[in-house]
């Protein structure tokens, strides 16, 4: 089965409102591979303008790059699925490793966003991943097919076959750390498997899992070719549009 291969951007708390519009319409008028799905998961503020202005430009897409697990309510500087839907953003990152460290967010708390995601018609990029302390013990696998396992497995197959999985190596970030391409795919098709044991070969080779070790232009290429790994989830690299169009263009 042929996966989606998919460029995610995630701008996160970067880029003034000029600077945003200026980064969406260098990707827009940009020369992409027509066979990659491109999306940019840019800050709230700018989401409806972003969703207006590429609305018409062909396999480029916007993210939100968080959800409230909660329809509505007295949730103040939260926002809503059914408000991002409502504004024409069809993705929205889910378990961000930045969330779950700075905000506490739980598998259990996850498992809810994803299903409000999912009501609201927007597409989970769920993101999973371990830290230095757990690579080094040696429960790396376990402790990431565990949060599949208490945020994924209630969905069923048909709810699962629409999540696009991003794979973290919280380690490798920031930390002098350097994970090969090698360890890259030795996850991706850990996590493969796991989905396929619980669900169905079918279902996990359909779904897209992507990479978000400090994803580059110098080493996209390389990752991109391994057999499990789809795309990438991008953070510094996308908010330059020439890095981020080398990297689209790696595939």
């Amino acid at each position: 089965m042929t996966r989606l291969q998919i460029a995610a951007g995630n701008w996160k708390m970067n880029k003034t409102f000029e600077d945003a519009m200026q980064l969406s319409r260098a990707l827009a008028n940009a020369t992409r591979d027509e066979n990659v799905l491109t999306i940019m998961a840019t800050p709230s503020i700018y989401l409806k303008m972003i969703v207006d202005q590429v609305l018409h430009v062909p396999g480029l897409e916007v993210a939100a790059q968080n959800c409230h697990e909660k329809e509505s309510g007295a949730y103040t500087g939260e926002i809503s699925a059914p408000m991002l839907e409502s504004i024409g953003v069809k993705y929205v990152i889910i378990g961000h490793s930045e969330r779950r460290e700075y905000f506490a967010e739980s598998n259990e708390v996850l498992a809810r966003k994803v299903d409000i995601a999912l009501a609201n018609n927007l597409i989970p990029i769920f993101c999973c991943g371990e830290s230095l302390e757990i690579r080094k013990s040696g429960k790396h696998l376990s402790y990431v097919a565990n949060q599949l396992k208490e945020s994924l497995y209630h969905l069923s197959a048909e709810e699962l076959s629409k999540v696009i999985v991003a794979y973290e190596p919280i380690w490798a970030i920031g930390t002098g750390e350097t994970a090969s391409p090698e360890q890259a795919q030795e996850m991706h098709e850990y996590l493969r498997n796991a989905l396929a044991e619980q669900y169905s070969e079918d279902i996990a080779n359909g779904i897209s899992i992507l990479y978000g070790g400090s994803v580059k232009p110098a080493n996209a290429q390389i990752i991109f070719s391994q057999k499990d790994v789809d795309g990438g989830l991008v953070g510094g690299a996308s908010l330059k549009a020439e890095d981020f169009v080398q990297i689209i263009n790696a595939f």
